[in-house]
This record gives structure tokens, C-alpha cells and sequence, in this order.
């Protein structure tokens, strides 16, 4: 009957990440993954603190998810998301993972990580237990090599373009006084002016 038909669930992309601050790379590779991948949406899961990077200096969550919300509101399918905010810090993916399929049992969730992140992939927390529940999407890295055909059944490697831009080059023409218009969306460059975000303390 077809009443009776399971709902298809939702194809969830999960993309995380500090995003201190997002710039183009980040938004244009979600993009990309969002049509490669078949998903329906990917979210781009701001991260109060990065289990791998605890001595990092982050500007605030709140204006971190400004300017990601900012760069990805004209984005269709992408979704700047703050879900990890409530939960224990550091940012354990497997235990979001968890918290994210208890709070939406319509979406099915599929990991977004970098060929550096796949290569060290046996280091993550409970990284056996993501393996086994969750689809992975793998995208390129400089200088980590992911061979396709090794890969399990449930993981995939996208041949998505190399982004050339980083956070960290970002902040560092900020601090230096330098343009950062072709680094970052125009509304993040915006924030980033007007609020003085990334400038060295007096």
C-alpha cells in the first residue's frame, strides 16, 4: 500500500569544522560535495573545540556562526548549524554523530572528511563504531594520498578540486593589513572589517 511506503530519509552531510573563519574554500567545497554526493543538504557543524587542536586560540563561537551563517544564507542545500554547541566539549565526532541521529530520525548522516583526516582515521574516538553506522565521504588533501580501491564499501572518495586557502592565511593577512576579498565570502569580509575580528591586541 502505498500508504504504507517508509519515508525516505533526508541525506545529511556532515561537514565540520572550527571555521575560524569559513572562507571560500570551505563554502565552495561543501557545494561541490552537496552535488557529488547526492545530499540532499550538508550542514556545516561549527566546532566550539576541536579534540586535535585544545591549545588553539578561536574567536568566539557566536561570531565564528555568524560569519558562517553569513556565508552560506544565498548557499541552497547548505546550512551553517550550531548543533554541537550543547554538547560536552571537546567535539568527539562519533558521540555529535550519535546526538545528531537521536534528535533527527528522519536525516541519514554522512561523515565529510578531508584525505588527511581519512589517513589518521584509525585515531579517531570510537572510530570502529562510525565505520560501522555511518557512510563516509572523503575529499582531497594536499599531500595525503587515499587509494579508491582499498576503500571500505560505505566510504567514498570525491574528486573534488584542491582549495588553495586556509583559516590560518586568513587571519594572518588580517593581521598584517592585507586584502582578504578573494579569501573569504563578501559578507564574512564585511563582519570581519566593520568588527575588527583577527586584528592584533594593542
Amino acid at each position: 500500500m502505498a500508504g504504507c511506503e517508509r519515508k525516505r530519509k533526508i541525506r545529511t552531510g556532515i561537514f565540520g569544522g572550527t571555521f575560524n573563519p569559513v572562507h571560500n574554500g570551505h563554502v565552495a567545497l561543501a557545494a561541490r560535495i552537496l552535488k557529488a554526493a547526492r545530499l540532499d543538504e550538508v550542514w556545516l557543524l561549527l566546532t566550539p573545540q576541536n579534540p586535535w587542536k585544545k591549545d588553539s586560540v578561536l574567536l568566539d563561537d557566536d561570531l565564528r556562526l555568524e560569519m558562517l551563517q553569513a556565508a552560506v544564507k544565498e548557499e541552497k542545500g547548505l546550512v551553517a548549524s550550531d548543533f554541537e554547541f550543547s554538547l560536552p566539549k571537546p567535539s568527539y565526532t562519533w558521540n555529535t554523530l550519535q546526538a545528531l541521529t537521536a534528535t533527527y530520525p528522519d536525516r541519514r548522516f554522512t561523515l565529510i572528511i578531508g584525505a588527511d583526516n581519512w589517513v589518521g582515521f584509525e585515531r579517531w574516538y570510537e572510530h570502529d563504531k562510525i565505520l560501522a553506522n555511518h557512510h563516509i565521504v572523503v575529499y582531497p588533501r594536499k599531500g595525503s594520498d587515499v587509494d579508491a580501491a582499498t576503500l571500505p564499501r560505505n566510504v567514498k572518495l570525491l574528486n573534488t578540486e584542491l582549495y588553495e586557502v586556509s583559516s590560518t592565511e586568513v587571519r594572518d593577512r588580517v593581521s598584517q593589513g592585507l586584502p582578504i576579498d578573494h579569501l573569504v565570502p563578501p559578507p564574512v569580509a564585511t563582519l570581519i572589517s566593520q568588527k575588527g575580528y583577527y586584528l592584533p591586541s594593542p
